[in-house]
């Protein structure tokens, strides 16, 4: 609860049954709250890429199988996490240039290959076209 006062918040899928849009606010007005106004920790667990994209400084990401074995590793950047985790997954991102928003690139697109030989699997720079 936002309204109890606290060192760190954890907060876990906040945007679960909210529409994009309202992902994209929520994470803000969260942040903005929790980070800039009461100066505090927020700790978020989140599986959306606009949630967490709209949220984060740092990512940590987990390795491991699921039910299994986890490993976290030590937190990151957002464009350096979303690197590793998108390399185990073999999918590429890119941020879409009319909302900024990240976008699953075509598998075996320019785009894909280009951005798989760079190492680059999330690109921040919405000046690229997909084909």
């Amino acid at each position: 609860c936002l309204g109890v006062s606290a060192m760190v918040y954890l907060i876990d899928e906040p945007s679960a049954g909210l529409d994009c849009e309202q992902r994209i606010n929520a994470a803000k007005v969260m942040k903005r709250w929790v980070v800039h106004h009461l100066g505090r920790t927020l700790l978020l667990v989140e599986h959306d890429f606009v949630m967490t994209a709209a949220m984060a400084d740092r990512v940590i990401v987990f390795e491991g199988t699921p039910g299994v074995t986890c490993t976290a590793r030590a937190p990151v950047g957002v464009a350096e996490g979303f690197n590793l985790f998108l390399r185990t997954l073999g999918i590429t991102f890119r941020r879409d240039p009319t909302n900024f928003r990240p976008r699953i690139n075509k598998l075996g697109s320019r785009i894909d290959k280009e951005q798989k030989a760079s190492g680059e699997y999330y690109v921040l720079d919405a000046e690229q076209d997909e084909e």
